[in-house]
């Protein structure tokens, strides 16, 4: 029986630099033998890309927070059966740009939904597709939105600056909950240094898989 892959999720607000990261690590991967399969979310699929346009559009407004958790989490079910499960049955290193603690932080923080009902909703939507770690790119709300001043932005980057303290904070929280799966990137270095620091957590894993890193 071929050996279960590896799933490595990103995490962070707004400006925290996690997308580069994933960008730079993946090459590293790529450099060491192995292909890594890149997923997002929302999307990742036909259908969920169908459904993040609906979320980020910023001609929504009037999108209901129910219905936004509720759409996420489709997404969400939709790319684990379709792309995750697939890859880590095959053994591949799957890497996803948001994952299920996304919706903990978005909805169940900052649109104040409730975490622990976003959880009950979320084991629903991945199953046994949970993430081996989970790096935390951590970036003050303050300086995420002079990182993101002046570009074109989404339905959720548009929110308040309430909204996305809230995010932050529920971040922060996973970092301090002592659980082994969250390790903290600090989004405030360089870039090559945020690498320099995924690296250093990946190779403490001595997974067969990311031999050579």
């Amino acid at each position: 029986m071929r050996e279960r892959g590896l799933l490595i999720t990103f995490e962070g607000p707004e400006g925290s630099g996690k997308s580069t990261l994933i960008r730079s690590l993946a090459r590293r991967i790529e450099a060491s033998g192995r292909e890594p399969v890149l997923l997002r979310e929302p999307g990742g699929t036909p259908a969920g890309e169908r459904i993040r346009e609906i979320l980020l559009d910023p001609v929504l407004p009037e999108l209901r927070r129910e219905t936004e958790l509720l759409l996420m989490v489709a997404s969400r079910a939709q790319l684990v059966r379709e792309s995750v499960m697939p890859a880590l049955e095959a053994g591949r290193i799957v890497i996803c740009d948001r994952y299920a603690d996304a919706s903990v932080a978005y909805q169940g923080a900052g649109r104040e939904l409730g975490e622990d009902r976003v959880a009950i909703l979320n084991d629903f939507a991945v199953g046994d597709a949970i993430p081996d770690l989970t790096l935390l790119c951590l970036l003050p709300p303050a300086e995420g939105r002079r990182r993101t001043a002046g570009r074109d932005l989404d339905r959720l980057e548009l929110e308040d600056a309430a909204f996305h303290d809230r995010v932050y904070d529920s971040y922060r929280r996973m970092g301090e909950s002592g659980d082994p799966r969250f390790r903290v990137i600090d989004a405030m270095a360089s870039p090559e240094d945020m690498l320099e620091q995924a690296l250093a957590v990946l190779r403490s894993l001595e997974h067969d898989l990311l031999t050579g890193l």
